[in-house]
């Protein structure tokens, strides 16, 4: 490892378990087609890669600036060089050339380039180049099973427990991580969903291991009973609650019904308390008409190449943007879940969503149907414990699906979630007095779920997620309400994880960041379940044995797989009317939303695209109207200044 000249340099103060495997003091960080440079430390470390603006390392070992990028997070490093063609680095090439300048490509739609001057420096460009193209391939080769991120025994620093102290105004504090019996209960109470109840079939995670512990279920179905339903539905993913509406409907989420079932009486028994409950019609609403994931990630991948700088000229840009169909999943996921949502809010039923897998879109519907219909899941801690539950809990393979692994197949790779904060966005662009979280935030968590120290997005499934805090007895582990605390913790609680969950924001975010997370213009505070409506149906049509499908906003008969003949009364409605459309049909007599509804434009420019996230690697977009803070305006200002001294430098007197 490289030092400062002169002398040693002092301890890089970084996170727990990180260390500096390269530098090269003296370099650049180019800000952008002509905005100059700033002269600073470029760090490698086996975290992430660092600039630290000045001669040495700061004080601060937080992912916090736009300088900083963990290693996950890059998605290709190009070397270039006034004598070479520029080179992709990987772990296997081998750097003939002493580059000149760096181009770093991020995942998160970040290009950072950082410039070597001819003043000492090849020999710390040439180690510090090739250690990032190490260090990023040995990140990967971590996965899930997190060895080497965090060494036993390391202490957090004083000043991140102080940061953390802070954080708890933030509303972490008040953010379910439903990693608890508490946890289930508390939030079941808060639905007022009467007729269900927690289940701890699964403690042991023995018959589901990619579901959570604590499951919610209808109250008068036994856990003896619950248990022979897992084997009939794919990966033993069952039904069970995700949300209740004030008005009586019910939303579930299931897997798909495994092809190979066939239940016998007293099965079918059980899979219909489970299913219908005596609650009245039930809509099967599957994923058929949402994008796939291969869909998903080519969008992603051609929406990424676009927003690079001189991808594609002015005049074409927008129709290759419209190529790209990254906006067309966008609308088609919320067009899906506004229909949903009118159904639940309209009429006296339950909805089961149903995914094959029931881990990837279901998480993404489930989410869009309460951020329409619950007034708490647009609050700052209701939408993180959202997330919390039908995402990290429900068991999303964030690992895969966001590349992270690089012994993962591409096919895995599909950023089912970064879609899902795009959807949010788009409510949130539509309807900003109804949210009491910012832009910001939805950006800090898009660019969090690429941070290797998060345990939110490190794992795949709770039970993955607890395995990781049994080889690391001696090191410290993170609790929601306690912070940082010493091996053993209390009895009666979950065993923590190493790793603190994405929404402990005061370790990577200041105070002054974290304000902007908050909407001033949003809901004066924590919001409650959505005002009860009167359902504009009764719960008349059909017997309760009565089940439908929701497909392209008509409903119709759709018998189970092991009713051996429909269901003889057909439902009063079907197909809703020409003049009322999809969702005024769904929400029957009136295409007036019930209080607390939030129903979505879906036409073409009401769909926007996410400027301030995907143009970040073209700066002339984001300068003057969309720099997120003071500081960055300042910061913008100067640069600006600088710009117009050179100008009047070059001009003849």
């Amino acid at each position: 490892m490289s030092g400062a000249p002169g002398g040693r340099r002092p301890p890089f103060p970084g996170l727990p378990g990180e260390r500096v495997l390269e530098e090269a003091a003296g370099a650049r960080r180019r800000r952008g087609n002509g905005g100059g440079s700033v002269p600073g430390t470029l760090l490698c470390t086996n975290r992430r890669l660092a600039f630290v603006p000045g001669q040495a390392p700061g004080s601060r070992g937080l992912l916090r600036s736009e300088d900083e990028v963990a290693l996950p997070c890059i998605h290709k490093l190009v070397a270039a060089s006034s004598f070479s063609k520029p080179k992709v680095l990987t772990a296997a090439s081998t750097l003939k050339f002493i580059p000149e300048e760096l181009a770093v490509f991020c995942r998160d739609f970040r290009l950072l380039r950082f410039s070597f001057p001819e003043n000492g420096l090849a020999p710390q460009a040439f180690r510090v180049a090739n250690a990032i193209a190490q260090a990023r391939e040995a990140a990967a080769r971590l996965g899930d099973a997190a060895d080497g991120w965090a060494s036993p025994g390391e202490a957090i620093p004083e000043e991140e427990e102080e940061e953390e102290e802070e954080e708890e105004d933030e509303g972490s504090s008040t953010t379910l991580l439903f990693e608890s019996l508490r946890d289930w209960e508390e939030e079941l109470q808060r639905l007022g969903a009467a007729g269900w109840r927690v289940s701890a079939v699964n403690e042991r995670f023995d018959m589901a291991p990619s579901l959570p512990q604590y499951l919610w279920v209808p109250s008068g179905l036994l856990d003896h009973d619950l248990k022979r339903t897992f084997g009939h539905f794919q990966e033993r993913r069952v039904p069970r609650l995700c949300w209740h509406h004030p008005g009586g409907g019910d939303l579930l989420r299931a897997a798909s019904f495994h092809p190979a079932s066939e239940p016998g009486s007293e099965d079918v028994r059980c899979l219909e308390e489970l299913l219908l409950g005596g609650r009245g019609p039930c809509v099967l609403a599957d994923t058929a008409e949402l994008p796939t994931l291969a869909d998903i990630q080519l969008a992603h991948l051609r929406l990424r190449a676009l927003c690079l700088p001189g991808a594609v000229a002015e005049d074409k840009w927008l129709s290759a943007l419209e190529g790209t169909r990254w906006l067309d999943h966008v609308r088609s996921c919320l067009r899906k879940a506004a229909e949903v949502a009118s159904l639940l809010a309209g009429k006296r039923c339950s909805v089961i969503l149903q995914e094959p897998s029931d881990r990837d879109l279901n998480c993404l519907l489930a989410s869009l149907v309460q951020l329409l219909g619950d007034p708490h899941a647009r609050s700052l801690p209701g939408f993180q414990s959202l997330v919390q539950r039908e995402w990290v809990a429900a068991g999303h393979p964030f690992p895969r699906r966001l590349g992270l692994l690089c012994q993962d197949s591409p096919r895995e790779e599909a950023p089912v979630f970064l879609l899902f904060l795009d959807c949010t966005w788009q409510l949130l662009w539509q309807f900003p007095a109804h949210f009491g979280f910012t832009e910001a935030f939805l950006l800090a968590l898009h660019d969090s779920s690429f941070s290797p120290d998060c345990s939110t997005f490190r794992f795949s499934c709770q039970r993955q997620r607890g395995r990781s805090s049994l080889p690391r007895l001696p090191s410290q582990t993170y609790r929601r309400m306690g912070g940082w605390q010493e091996p053993g913790g209390h009895r009666g609680h979950p065993k923590p994880c190493s790793f603190p969950p994405v929404w402990a924001w005061g370790r990577r975010y200041s105070r002054q960041q974290r304000e902007q997370f908050r909407n001033p213009a949003g809901p004066p505070g924590p919001a409650g379940p959505p005002t009860p409506s009167t359902p504009t149906e009764p719960r008349l049509w059909g017997e309760p044995r009565l089940v439908l499908a929701l497909a392209k906003g008509s409903l119709c008969p759709h018998p189970l797989p092991w009713w051996s003949r429909p269901p003889q009364r057909a439902p009063v409605w079907g197909s809703p009317s020409g003049s009322q459309g999809t969702l005024g049909g769904l929400l029957g007599t009136s295409c007036q939303p019930p209080p607390g509804l939030l129903l979505p434009c879906t036409a073409g420019p009401c769909v926007r695209l996410w400027h301030r996230c995907y143009l970040r690697g073209l700066p002339q977009e984001q300068r003057g109207r969309l720099a997120p803070s003071l500081a960055g305006l300042t910061e913008e200002l100067q640069l600006l200044q600088e710009r117009l001294r050179a100008w009047n430098l070059r001009r003849p007197h």
